[in-house]
């Protein structure tokens, strides 16, 4: 079991090549891709450049802004950007904080080649198959959704960026 350590403590005090008041810290890298982890204070940035690789900039936790090409857009922690390879893009915060995962694959497309497959609708499970033990048969989940604003506030704009 390899456990690598990432978070407040690890993180180098330079941040990415053309960054401004951003931590970093490398979790993975191979030939399959890159993941790390980058911790935005206020006012930080990571310049807006290209990079050859397709990528996914997962925040964590707080929040900023992001830009792709000439887009540019608020995120906030549960959310993720796709950048796609050789186009600019670049993330910064102005008041808040903000953690991210960076998760790059080697190749242009990568992303959609790992994650591409199907599923099977559970309401096409009706007839007993006798291959299948009953402990394996899926069921189907009871739930509901929470009350809106019960879990997280709705956000207002004046109040500045998403945390």
């Amino acid at each position: 079991m390899q456990i690598v350590r990432f978070g407040v403590g690890h993180r180098r005090p330079e941040g990415p090549s053309g960054s401004k008041n951003v931590q970093g810290q490398l979790i993975a890298s191979d030939q399959g891709g890159v993941i790390s982890e980058l911790a935005f204070g206020r006012q930080a940035a990571i310049a807006p450049h290209s990079n050859p690789k397709a990528t996914w900039f997962v925040v964590i936790e707080g929040g900023g802004f992001v830009q792709v090409g000439e887009e540019q857009a608020r995120v906030a922690a549960g959310e993720s950007v796709f950048w796609p390879p050789a186009i600019t893009h670049g993330a910064w915060t102005e008041q808040s904080h903000m953690r991210a995962l960076v998760v790059e694959f080697p190749v242009a497309g990568g992303p959609r080649e790992i994650v591409e497959g199907h599923s099977n609708r559970l309401d096409h499970v009706t007839s007993v198959d006798s291959t299948v033990g009953d402990q394996d048969r899926p069921t189907r989940a009871e739930g509901r959704l929470t009350e809106a604003g019960s879990a997280r506030r709705r956000y207002d704009p004046s109040e500045g960026e998403p945390m």
